[in-house]
C-alpha cells in the first residue's frame, strides 16, 4: 500500500525484498558487463551504466560487428528482452532462478543470436562474491518488489533530470551503476582531485582512480544493503572538503552518516512527504551547495536556473 499523500511513490521495505534486491543486483551486473565488453571506454566509466526507461532498465544500443543490439529489463512484463538491429530478438522470463541459471540463459541467447560476448564472471563491488556461473545461492525474484523498485527509479530519474539542468559545468548523465546498484548524477568543479586510494572489491585500482580523477559532488538513490538496511537518497563530495559533514542541509530528516561518509535522506521520508519531489530536490540542492561552498567551487560560472520545457536558456 502506498502513502495516501504520495500515491506514486511505493513502499520499498528493505527486509521484504532484500533477497530479490541481492539477486537483481547480480543479474544487472551480468547485463552491464556485456555492455562493458562491447563499448569503448568513456570517462569515469560512463560507458558501463544502464538507463531508466518507461519499462525498466536498458543498456542503450551496443555495437557488435555490423549489427547493434540492446538488452532491457522489462519490469512491467517481467522479462529480459534482447533486441537486434536486424529484427531478431529473444525474450527471457524474469522469475525465481539462480544467478548461474540466469547467466547461462543470457549467454546462450546471445550465442544463438550470433552475438556472443565473453565477460569476467567476478561480480564487482561485492565482497567475497561468487562467480556468476557458480552462484546458486541468489535465486529470489519477487515481481511486485522488482516493479516497485523500478517505479522508484523512474520517479527519482525524473527529479535527478530536473536537478541536472541547474548546472552549466561538466555533469554526468543520470545513469544506473550496476556495480553499486544505484541511480546517480554527478557534478564536477573542473579541478583535478587527489588520486583515489581506497580499495573496492572486484575493481582494479586504475578504474577507481580514473572514476574519481576530478572533484565531484555526486547524488542519487540507493535501495539499501552493504551498509544500510533501508533505501535512501545520498549525496557526497570527493575529496570531502573541510566543513562539509557539519553543513546544515534539507529536509530535516537528512543527516550525515559517519559510517558511509555521505549525507543520507531515508526514502520513506521522501515517500511520505506532502510533496516528495520538492523534498528530494531540497536535499539534492542543499547538499550540492554544501559541497560547493566547502570546496570553494566557482559557483557563478557553474550554476544556472533550472531548465523549463521549450524555454531556451538565457545567455
Amino acid at each position: 500500500m502506498t502513502h495516501p499523500t504520495s500515491p506514486l511513490w511505493p513502499e520499498l521495505e528493505y527486509e521484504a525484498w532484500k533477497d530479490t534486491r541481492a539477486t537483481l543486483q547480480l543479474w544487472t551486473q551480468i547485463v552491464g558487463k556485456i555492455r562493458l565488453m562491447q563499448t569503448p571506454w568513456l570517462n569515469h566509466s560512463w560507458h558501463v551504466a544502464l538507463y531508466v526507461n518507461a519499462r525498466g532498465l536498458t543498456t542503450s544500443p551496443i555495437p557488435h560487428g555490423a549489427r547493434t543490439f540492446e538488452i532491457q529489463f522489462d519490469f512491467l512484463e517481467h522479462a529480459l528482452d534482447i533486441t537486434l538491429s536486424d529484427g531478431k530478438r529473444r525474450r527471457l522470463a524474469l522469475r525465481p532462478q539462480s544467478v548461474a541459471d540466469f547467466y547461462a540463459a543470457v549467454m546462450a541467447a546471445l550465442t544463438e543470436l550470433g552475438i556472443p560476448v565473453a565477460i569476467n564472471e567476478r561480480p564487482c563491488e561485492i565482497a567475497d562474491a561468487t562467480a556468476f556461473s557458480r552462484d546458486r545461492i541468489h535465486a529470489a525474484y519477487d515481481p511486485e518488489y522488482a516493479r516497485r523498485f523500478w517505479q522508484v527509479l523512474l520517479l527519482t530519474d525524473r527529479v535527478l533530470q530536473k536537478f541536472r539542468t541547474g548546472f552549466l559545468g561538466k555533469s554526468s548523465p543520470v545513469h544506473f551503476f550496476w556495480g553499486s546498484f544505484d541511480l546517480a548524477v554527478t557534478r564536477f568543479s573542473g579541478r583535478p582531485a587527489p588520486a583515489f586510494a581506497a580499495k573496492v572489491p572486484g575493481l582494479a585500482p586504475d578504474v577507481m582512480r580514473e572514476a574519481y580523477s576530478h572533484e565531484v559532488s555526486s547524488a542519487g538513490f540507493w535501495p539499501g544493503g552493504n551498509g544500510t538496511d533501508f533505501a535512501a537518497f545520498y549525496s557526497y563530495a570527493y575529496p570531502m572538503p573541510t566543513g562539509f559533514r557539519e553543513s546544515a542541509v534539507q529536509p530535516d530528516a537528512a543527516y550525515f552518516s559517519e559510517a558511509l561518509g555521505e549525507f543520507l535522506l531515508p526514502y520513506d521520508a521522501v515517500r511520505t512527504a506532502a510533496d516528495p519531489e520538492a523534498s528530494l530536490l531540497a536535499f539534492l540542492q542543499s547538499t550540492y551547495e554544501a559541497a560547493a561552498r566547502a570546496a570553494d567551487w566557482d559557483r557563478a560560472a557553474l550554476e544556472c536556473p533550472r531548465g523549463l520545457p521549450y524555454v531556451p536558456r538565457a545567455t
